[in-house]
């Protein structure tokens, strides 16, 4: 237990530096992690798990400047994660799939909660991660597998191509088909019913919650002017100093061009007060089919089952 605890942290730690860096086309491996304010480098000591955050009082050895809770929360919510997969498998070939899962899902829910995005460079990956770890459970878990990515994949762009014509805008984010095929791919065809209406119930329940006590579900209008991009991630890194959606923006049209697409249209799609993002609600839907899918199964009748757990 306390290995697989010790091993989500690591890897949490890790997920930093991805959902700092990959919005912005940046290397995950290269530069070390360092301050984004006074560009102070990273001492293996100040990157420890949770650990580091708490000896340097959640602030930056060089300038002072604040540490983020994000850090630490990415860290143990991955290692809590990591270890309701063991209990839930055990050391089985189940376990590795479930736990490449989560340092899919992890990642793109808070780069999507942050940026209103599902990088590509995690989605396709991931759905071939979800077939190909498939294999060691069986033909039949493959086929299934492969049809709940390509069956993941079909419905949301239904979805997406009915609210266009509906409502004449676009009704879901490009990258949530991407999103459900991954699910499917791991979670097969089986549990797309689930976690798609645990999704939708969940989400439309925060979004009505925000916008009557917030007045609005989406984030407040970002400033016109934009801020100094950062570079650093990692568990001594202040989130203070990390890129907006603005600065994301701004870095994907400048590889853009350098990749001779700068004079495709400019997509200017901005979230309104009603809306908010789908990602992280269908990354908790998953994770929660997965890991407490038996137990509902258990205690609910049909069709209750089948809609809060997936078929068997």
């Amino acid at each position: 237990m306390a290995l697989i605890f010790v091993l989500g942290l690591l890897f949490g730690s890790f997920l930093n530096v991805v959902i700092a860096r990959v919005p912005l086309d940046e290397s995950i491996v290269h530069p070390r992690s360092r301050c984004p304010r006074c560009g102070h480098q990273l001492a293996w000591y100040e990157n420890i798990p949770v650990l580091s955050w708490v000896a340097l009082r959640a602030r930056c050895s060089s300038c002072g400047l604040p540490i983020s809770w994000r850090y630490p929360l990415i860290e143990l919510l991955t290692a809590l994660l990591f270890l309701a997969c063991q209990r839930r498998f055990g050391w089985t070939p189940e376990l590795v799939a479930a736990l490449v899962m989560v340092l899919l899902l992890v990642p793109l829910s808070f780069i999507d909660l942050e940026h209103w995005i599902l990088p590509h460079e995690l989605t396709w990956p991931g759905i071939a991660a979800g077939v190909v770890l498939s294999v060691p459970m069986g033909m039949e878990r493959v086929r299934d597998s492969i049809i709940g990515a390509v069956a993941g994949f079909l419905v949301f762009w239904a979805m997406e191509w009915l609210g266009e014509k509906i409502f004449k805008k676009e009704a879901l984010g490009a990258g949530d088909k991407d999103l459900l095929a991954l699910i499917g791919a791991f979670l097969t065809w089986k549990a797309l019913l689930a976690v798609i209406f645990l999704s939708s119930l969940q989400g439309a329940v925060v979004g009505l919650l925000l916008l009557l006590f917030r007045g609005r579900a989406g984030p407040a209008p970002e400033p016109s002017a934009v801020p100094p991009p950062a570079t650093a991630a990692g568990t001594g890194t202040p989130q203070e100093g990390e890129p907006g959606p603005a600065q994301v923006a701004v870095a994907q049209a400048d590889a853009r061009e350098e990749a001779g697409e700068g004079d495709e249209e400019e997509d200017d799609w901005e979230p309104g007060p009603t809306n908010i993002p789908f990602g992280p609600w269908l990354s908790l839907a998953a994770l929660q089919v997965m890991l407490l899918g038996p137990w509902v199964r258990a205690v609910l009748p049909a069709p209750l089952d089948l809609l809060l757990a997936g078929a068997p």
